[in-house]
């Protein structure tokens, strides 16, 4: 190995971590480092748990064909996980690969570390492994850099790392050691990137764009008020207190249906969603001349919400 390249690599680690770049480049950065100081790469996985009404995770590829993404955002994959969040959708697919996958088996048995040659001894241990047998890998190794209780963030309670190569001989023991040593690093700098996103998303889904904006921005003085034009938009469900009384087991399903569509459509024509209550949901649009700008949007939001419930 290059032993300069290789040294760089924690330092790199930590310096994108700190600028915020994205969990992609990261992933390909750190990729692309390992390969040029000879640590004999192919294909990489990452995958990290998040905060955010839809998706559970984010699963991060590299080395892959063109026909596969470098970033999957996926839905719910447990039960609990799907009660907790309020939705009414299980990915049964990505449910099904996680508890199909290594990683899926380390965190039953409290191991942090699996190696396996990939050979036709192991193709049968895990689905995983026999597409990767038929790319031509030879060797495969997944790591859990798992967080202390302080650290867990909702459902995001480690990252999880696999590398695989195809060179005829599998890793070295030096490249494994290597993998081991550099993958806190790789964690940390998701980890602090994958926090800072979550922040906005959080922001934005329970305080509303602008003003997520401007808490990230530091405004949360107290006292400190800004006085801003704006035109008010409030609307709510036709005969849902009926609905709840009725068929109280679809009241939630309906409610993420409805909201998506008025929140695409206020959203769409550049509003803000203050705050959700119950069935109704409180917007504002801000504008040079708000008057006109009602005038002109108003019925267009309108007409696209019930275009989009419908």
């Amino acid at each position: 190995m290059n032993e300069a390249l290789f040294d760089e690599l924690p330092a790199w680690l930590i310096q994108a971590g700190l600028a915020g770049t994205s969990e992609i480049e990261i992933v390909s950065g750190f990729c692309d480092r390992c390969v040029a100081a000879g640590l004999p790469i192919a294909r990489a996985l990452m995958f990290v748990d998040t905060l955010h009404p839809v998706y559970e995770g984010r699963l991060l590829r590299w080395g892959y064909g063109p026909t596969e993404l470098p970033l999957l955002e996926y839905g719910r994959t447990s039960a609990d996980a799907l009660a907790a969040s309020g939705s009414q959708v299980l990915d049964v697919d990505a449910a099904r690969r996680w508890r199909e996958s290594p990683h899926y088996q380390m965190l039953q048995t409290g191991d942090s570390f699996l190696r396996r040659r990939l050979d036709v001894t192991t193709i049968d241990e895990f689905p995983v492994f026999s597409d990767f047998l038929a790319a031509g890998m030879t060797d495969y190794v997944a790591i859990i850099n798992r967080f202390a209780p302080g650290g867990v963030i909702g459902e995001m309670d480690g990252v999880y790392l696999s590398w695989a190569t195809r060179v005829p001989n599998g890793f070295s023991n030096d490249q494994i050691a290597a993998l081991q040593h550099l993958a806190p690093y790789l964690a940390l700098a998701v980890k602090s990137v994958s926090l800072a996103r979550m922040t906005g998303t959080l922001m934005e889904t329970y305080l509303g764009r602008g003003a997520g904006q401007r808490v990230l921005g530091g405004r949360i003085v107290r006292g400190i008020a800004e006085r801003i034009d704006a035109v008010i938009w409030f609307s709510d469900l036709r005969g849902f207190t009926r609905i709840t009384d009725t068929a109280p087991e679809q009241a939630i399903p309906l409610l993420n249906d409805y909201f998506d569509a008025i929140v695409s459509a206020i959203h769409g024509h550049g509003g803000d969603v203050v705050q959700l209550v119950g069935d109704g949901a409180f917007a504002i649009f801000t504008a040079e001349d708000p008057r006109a700008d009602a005038a002109r949007h108003c019925p267009r939001r309108s007409l696209r919400a019930r275009a989009l419930l419908n």
